[in-house]
């Protein structure tokens, strides 16, 4: 099993958004890094867990857990041009663009970037490091633990 921190700008999907869904289950679409892509594509796995993460807000932290329901398929979005995630050069017999399914597990209180910084614990943790901007990135299993503790 694998651990994951999976990134949503709140105001495009947030924690309750995820889960009011019908058996709060969601296609992870329109991610367009390739790095992330490939997380998904080549190493998530039924069964592996993520925090979901809320980004770009007042408030930036982790808001639940969610658990990878389904394995990577094709994008949906990459093929249609009236969404913002269309991609020209994709094809559906050449698709550039993966998501996975994820399920909601849990709500969690905020666990705020900032208090995640001030655990000497995290400070190798990748979500963590100056710089980092991708949607998805993976979790040590330590790291995953240490953070269910403060939970």
């Amino acid at each position: 099993m694998r651990y994951w921190l999976m990134k949503s700008e709140p105001y495009e999907f947030s924690i309750d958004d995820f889960a009011a869904l019908p058996q709060q289950t969601v296609a992870w679409q329109g991610v367009r890094n390739y790095q992330s892509r490939n997380f998904m594509h080549h190493q998530m796995s039924v069964g592996d867990q993520a925090f979901f993460y809320h980004s770009c807000c007042k408030d930036p932290g982790i808001r639940g857990i969610a658990i990878i329901s389904k394995l990577a398929y094709p994008d949906a979005t990459q093929f249609d041009p009236s969404s913002k995630y269309f991609d020209a050069k994709a094809t559906r017999d050449s698709p550039r663009w993966f998501n996975v399914d994820i399920t909601l597990q849990k709500k969690t209180r905020l666990v705020a970037i900032k208090e995640l910084r001030q655990y000497p614990e995290l400070q190798r943790m990748r979500a963590l490091q100056t710089g980092n901007r991708l949607s998805i990135t993976p979790v040590d299993p330590f790291e995953w633990q240490f953070i269910l503790g403060i939970l």
